[in-house]
């Protein structure tokens, strides 16, 4: 067996660091060109460049996404971009446009390709055709299942590689082929700028009685009829392991770094403890309870088992037990003080757990909180405001400080 790649996004440096940290193989993120996320932060050439240095001298890659459906202005400057994606070292770019293919393999003939999610392969001769004209990878599509994704891998070369996505928000539409949000607000989810018109609440209206709304039951507590719930397939690492897959897709380019840094973890851990006695594997109930930690939406297993009528459920809220309320940026172990950066309100004396890419999570009283001028603080109300703490614990550069909204 081939130990599986974690793929992590990255939606900006913070996030690109926090997954490097926490155990991801590789990250994935859009540039200033041509993706599909164009709403995340997304990277200049000068942060591409330090994300690409910092995941490198790491013995990590840098994958850039380039998976937009280009109308022909969107084509302006192509060449350059990718030109410039090949100088800066990046280690493979996502694209699904034929003409972005084509001009990849023209220009930058030496820079690895992988097929995005969106070119919406379901086939092995798909795949196939794929790579006899220069991919070396495929992003399959959501819509399949394990038994599917196996035979697919059997069908093809070893030098063709599978990507799937195992954990992250999912789609209503065929592989995120959307138009909803283009006819509704003017946005193209096909061009990065997804409005997510599917997560709105709808209502009958009938044409003589114009402002009547009636409801469209899915159940007794309202209609979420275009909401899909979440992927989440840490409970079985061994079956997506034997389906072939080489790399296993986080989604998550608009979300948190506590987002990246909790399914990242949970993941690494889980994968590596298979592949250390995959005879022996059990899997542990705290993985799942990481993962529950930050906003998500209810969990099921999208269409790996085959299995219909999952998505029918009772509301599109979603689901947090915790927030992020501080970073470490440094300790003093001889003071035993340590500097925060603040990311929510937190007052003196509150119990909050420390979350670290190695290791279970422990928990801290916040004592003796300070401003950096050494005044007494009650609590912490700006925001990324720099504090201390004093804690005999040794804490860690880059700890995350997470609080349970139960606490008080």
């Amino acid at each position: 067996m081939n130990k599986p790649e974690l793929l992590a996004p990255a939606g900006n440096l913070e996030k690109l660091k926090t997954a490097i940290n926490f155990g991801a193989d590789a990250v994935y993120l859009g540039g200033n060109k041509l993706n599909l996320r164009a709403f995340a932060d997304n990277f200049g050439n000068d942060e591409l460049k330090k994300g690409i240095e910092y995941a490198h001298k790491k013995g990590k890659k840098v994958y850039v996404t380039l998976n937009v459906f280009p109308h022909n202005e969107d084509l302006e400057g192509l060449e350059e971009y990718l030109t410039q994606l090949y100088n800066l070292n990046v280690d493979a770019i996502i694209v699904s446009d034929p003409g972005i293919i084509m001009t990849a393999r023209e220009i930058v003939p030496d820079l690895e390709l992988h097929l995005s999610t969106q070119a919406n392969n379901v086939n092995w001769k798909s795949a196939l055709f794929w790579h006899k004209i220069g991919i070396k990878r495929i992003v399959l599509a959501r819509e399949l299942s394990l038994k599917q994704i196996k035979y697919i891998r059997e069908k093809l070369p070893e030098s063709c590689e599978l990507e799937a996505f195992v954990h992250g928000s999912m789609c209503m539409s065929y592989s995120g082929r959307c138009l909803l949000s283009n006819y509704m607000t003017g946005r193209d989810a096909n061009r990065g700028e997804c409005a997510q018109p599917c997560r709105y609440k709808y209502y009958l209206m009938e044409e003589k009685r114009p402002g009547e709304f009636f409801p469209v039951f899915e159940d007794e507590k309202g209609t979420y009829i275009m909401n899909s719930k979440d992927l989440c397939m840490i409970q079985h690492i061994p079956e997506l392991v034997n389906s072939g897959i080489t790399s296993f897709k986080i989604e998550g380019r608009m979300k948190s770094s506590f987002y990246v840094a909790t399914v990242v973890k949970a993941y690494r851990e889980a994968i590596d403890v298979y592949f250390n006695n995959p005879k022996e594997y059990k899997f542990d109930e705290k993985w799942m309870n990481i993962l529950e930690m930050a906003s998500h939406r209810e969990y099921h297993t999208g269409f790996y088992f085959g299995e219909k009528n999952k998505q029918v459920y009772g509301t599109s809220a979603y689901i947090r037990t915790h927030d992020i309320v501080g970073i470490v940026k440094k300790y003093n172990k001889e003071k035993g003080i340590a500097v925060i950066e603040q990311r929510n309100k937190v007052f003196n004396g509150d119990k909050v757990e420390i979350l670290r890419p190695e290791g279970n999570n422990f928990h801290i009283t916040l004592e003796d909180m300070r401003d950096l001028e050494g005044n007494l603080l009650e609590s912490t109300p700006q925001a990324q405001m720099l504090y201390t703490i004093k804690t005999n614990i040794e804490l860690k550069e880059d700890d995350m400080l997470i609080k349970s909204k139960e606490e008080k």
